[in-house]
C-alpha cells in the first residue's frame, strides 16, 4: 500500500473495541476524526476489535428479518456497533488516508467484506513496510509468544482454512455467545494488561534475519516499550484501555523524525 502526502504512518493495535468500552470507543473515533485525518497511512496492527466472529456480524439486528444478537455488556447492539466502527473507519479512507489492517488473535476473521465496508487493504502477518527509505517489519505479535505452547497449539487449530471455515458454519447467534464466553472468561483473569506471554527473543531474532530488516513494531503482549538488542529494535505498540483509571492508549508515529511513541491517556481523562 502506497502511503499518500507527506504525513506521518501511524501504528495503532490491541484497541479491543466493543460496546462495553464507551470511552475507549469515544477516543477511537476522535482518533480517526483527528491524529488519523493528518496521516500518510494508517496501520492497524491486530485486536481491533474484541472479537470478530465473521463478517456477517455486519448483518446482525437488522430489522429485515436476521435474528438479532445476544444481549452485550451495553446497550447497543453488536451489530449496530460494528457497522458504526466500520463506518467511522471509512470516513478516514474515503478522505483519501489509506488504512491497512492486520488481523489478530481476536479479531483474525476479519474478511473481504470488512475490507470492503472500510476501505481498507488486508496485510499479510508478519509484512514489510517500507517509508521515508527504511523499512520496519510489521506483525501482530502472537506468532512470537512461542514460550506459550498451549495458544500456539490452538492458533495453528483456528487459524488453519478448515479450522476458520468450520467455524463460520456455525449460526451467527452461536458464534456469538462462544466469543462473549470467551471474552467474559479472559475478564475473570483480570485481562488485558498481563494476559499474554511476552514474546520470546530467539523468535524476534528469527523474524527480523528472515526479513534481512532490523526494525520490529508489533502489538499483543500489552507491554508498550522500546526493546534495543544490539542492532536490533522492538517497538511494542500500547493497548487501550480509556475505561480503567489510570486510562491506557496511544500510538506509534513514523516521521522524518523517526519513530516515537503519542501517549493519547492524558487527553482522555
Amino acid at each position: 500500500m502506497t502511503p499518500r502526502g507527506d504525513g506521518p504512518a501511524l501504528f495503532i493495535s490491541d484497541l479491543h473495541l466493543s460496546p462495553a468500552l464507551p470511552r475507549t470507543v469515544q477516543v477511537f473515533e476522535d482518533f480517526l476524526r483527528g491524529p488519523a485525518r493528518e496521516a500518510s497511512i494508517l496501520f492497524i496492527l491486530g485486536d481491533l476489535f474484541e472479537y470478530w466472529i465473521g463478517d456477517d456480524m455486519l448483518d446482525a439486528d437488522r430489522t429485515s428479518g436476521h435474528a438479532p444478537a445476544p444481549a452485550t455488556p451495553a446497550s447497543e447492539p453488536l451489530g449496530v456497533f460494528a457497522r458504526r466502527m466500520t463506518a467511522a473507519m471509512a470516513e478516514l479512507s474515503a478522505s483519501g488516508v489509506p488504512i491497512a489492517v492486520m488481523r489478530g488473535n481476536r479479531d483474525f476473521l476479519l474478511g473481504k467484506r470488512f475490507a470492503r465496508a472500510v476501505g481498507a487493504v488486508m496485510l499479510d502477518d508478519p509484512c514489510v513496510f517500507s517509508f521515508l527509505g527504511q523499512a520496519l517489519v510489521l506483525s501482530h505479535g502472537d506468532q512470537l509468544c512461542t514460550d506459550d505452547v498451549g495458544y500456539q497449539r490452538f492458533r495453528r487449530v483456528a487459524h488453519s482454512p478448515l479450522g476458520k471455515a468450520f467455524f463460520l458454519t456455525l449460526p451467527l447467534r452461536v458464534r456469538m455467545r462462544i466469543a462473549d464466553r470467551i471474552r467474559r472468561r479472559s475478564a475473570a483473569k483480570g485481562a488485558h494488561r498481563m494476559a499474554y506471554a511476552d514474546a520470546n527473543a530467539h523468535a524476534i531474532a528469527t523474524l527480523l534475519d528472515a526479513a534481512g530488516e532490523r526494525t520490529l513494531v508489533h502489538g499483543h503482549t500489552h507491554r508498550p516499550a522500546r526493546h534495543v538488542d544490539g542492532r536490533r529494535i522492538r517497538w511494542v505498540l500500547p493497548d487501550w484501555e480509556f475505561d480503567v483509571d489510570p486510562p491506557r492508549g496511544g500510538y506509534l508515529q513514523w516521521d522524518t523524525h523517526g519513530l516515537r511513541a503519542v501517549d493519547l491517556a492524558p487527553s482522555a481523562t
